[in-house]
């Protein structure tokens, strides 16, 4: 299993919320994704990021066909345009 993490940062808090929705309703409807879990951040200290998104995939060929899939395309546009920053972690258990 190949679990992918990403952190993200915004100017507004609409614009995680609405990230937060888009990245939710992907559940489903993306190649390759088995889970999707999307968590707004809670400590607001000043390490923090605005919004955490993990997903899990069956294999490395899985992720890839989710960072392939369209919509999952169209979502990170979205994040791209809106975010002020992002960190990721792909890990394999």
């Amino acid at each position: 299993m190949v679990t992918h993490v990403v952190l993200f940062k915004f100017a507004e808090a609409e614009q995680a919320e609405t990230a937060a929705a888009k990245l939710r309703a992907m559940e489903g409807e993306v190649a390759g994704l088995d889970t999707i879990t999307v968590g707004r951040d809670e400590n607001r200290g000043p390490r923090a990021y605005d919004l955490c998104l993990i997903t899990t995939h069956t294999d490395a060929e899985a992720l890839a066909a989710y960072q392939a899939d369209p919509l999952h395309g169209e979502v990170k546009a979205y994040i791209g345009e809106v975010s002020t920053g992002a960190a990721v972690v792909d890990f394999s258990s």
